[in-house]
């Protein structure tokens, strides 16, 4: 029988849907993916706002990932973050009662789940403890207490905490469609399962996981989780600011972004532009490049000043000889990794998810799909038994329109590309058409 999950990620510009297999040698393989653009105004800094747009785009998403793999879920992995998400450290201790005073598994057990009950302020819950190192009775830095013989065991743990809410607006998008949520992570976890290799956690790295709506941080030194935080700033925040310097619609400035940006001007092409069509039938704009790369290259620059304060926040700043892994869709920004190093002095790479995911001649590996694909990989990793009841076979539909939206979809794939090809030819950059002219709602 086949072992079969999916999972769920809800950004701030796009959602979506994995499935993923396990087969007996316990190799985990990406099946399928569903993506569709979140909703305007449904999800801001990782945080739902609309349940009912977000619960439907959610519905959207697994069904595509669920159409093209021919079974339905019942049960989803799903990320949770947003600026809500908030880490703290803090230490307990108990008292060994039994007979020798020998440790067990159940003691460290026992004082985990005690740490569970410590204060936390109104409306707020933890979503993971991270267990640092423990001391028995007078001996520090303890990785592995149990049997060791000892009066006393102490623990230290690294919290995440966040907002009920938060938690509860999820679940609720997805009570919505009839799905349940199997466990809730946290996706800087989630991506970080996905790129970073136990080397790399051992010698200490740091992931930076640039989304939308903001950037998650995630500390590793010897192999163990030392700090997270969430930044309220991804690359939205960009795409904001070349709309607000040149007066242009969001579509535009997200297009000059991706297809002209640079977070180094000094690597911009000079003497080009980007020219954006006039909204109803207004003169068009010329960009210069070089100016738009200036206007991103001070945004980053301010990214990664609060990058570097949680790095030096988490103690082990000078600790990562493994520097920065660098992934989320803000990580395909040109240039970014040598602004990173320049300004921190530290070394990048742009981590994505391993080659061996991909099936099916689809590639998964796109550091956009860091967070998904952690999701299906923790999913399995903790999934004690697999529940068969979760997964049946989907009944497959011939759809007369489907054909006929495929057949006019690689139309206009193929009118796009040609378009692109002539455009290329010329000195002048343009990425958009007429029909992108009218305001959006």
């Amino acid at each position: 029988m086949r072992e079969l999950i999916t999972a769920v990620d809800i950004g701030t510009t796009k959602i979506v849907a994995l499935v993923g297999e396990k087969d007996e040698k316990g190799n985990v393989t990406i099946l399928t993916k569903g993506t569709v653009p979140t909703p305007p105004k449904s999800v801001k800094r990782g945080v739902v706002l609309n349940i009912e747009t977000v619960s439907d785009a959610i519905r959207q998403a697994v069904r595509l990932a669920e159409e093209k793999s021919e079974f339905q879920f019942k049960e989803v992995y799903i990320g949770i973050a947003g600026q809500h998400i908030k880490s703290i450290q803090n230490s307990h201790s108990i008292y060994i009662d039994n007979e020798d005073h020998k440790i067990t598994q159940a003691d460290v057990d026992k004082m985990t789940s005690e740490i569970k009950s410590i204060s936390l302020e109104p409306g707020q819950e933890i979503i993971d403890i991270i267990p640092q190192n423990f001391k028995v009775d007078m001996e520090n830095g303890v990785d592995h207490p149990v049997g060791f013989h000892g009066k006393k065991l102490t623990g230290n743990y690294h919290i995440i905490i966040g907002e009920k809410t938060s938690a509860k607006n999820i679940k609720r998008c997805l009570e919505l469609i009839d799905i349940q949520p199997k466990t809730l992570y946290l996706e800087p976890i989630a991506s970080s399962e996905a790129v970073l290799t136990d080397e790399e956690k051992e010698a200490g790295v740091a992931l930076i996981d640039i989304g939308g709506g903001t950037t998650d941080i995630a500390v590793f030194y010897d192999g163990i989780l030392r700090h997270t935080a969430v930044i309220p700033f991804g690359g939205n925040v960009i795409t904001k600011d070349i709309k607000e310097a040149y007066h242009i619609l969001n579509k535009h400035a997200e297009n000059l972004k991706v297809e002209c940006g640079t977070a180094l001007s000094e690597f911009a092409k000079k003497d080009s532009v980007a020219v954006i069509p006039g909204i109803n039938g207004r003169d068009q704009k010329e960009i210069d490049l070089a100016e738009l790369s200036k206007v991103i290259q001070a945004r980053m620059e301010e990214i990664i000043e609060i990058i570097n304060f949680e790095l030096l926040n988490s103690g082990y700043r000078d600790k990562l000889g493994a520097g920065i892994a660098l992934t989320g869709g803000g990580a395909l920004l040109e240039n970014l990794p040598q602004l990173i190093k320049y300004k921190t002095g530290l070394d990048v790479k742009v981590s994505r998810p391993p080659e061996s995911v991909s099936t099916g001649g689809a590639r998964m590996n796109s550091p956009k799909l860091s967070t998904a694909v952690g999701l299906i990989l923790l999913g399995f990793e903790n999934a004690d038994t697999f529940d068969f009841s979760s997964v049946k076979k989907r009944r497959r539909k011939k759809d007369k329109k489907s054909a006929e939206r495929k057949e006019t979809s690689t139309g206009s794939i193929k009118s796009l590309l040609n378009k692109f090809s002539e455009s290329a030819k010329q000195i002048t950059f343009d990425f958009f058409s007429e029909e992108d002219t009218e305001f959006e709602e």
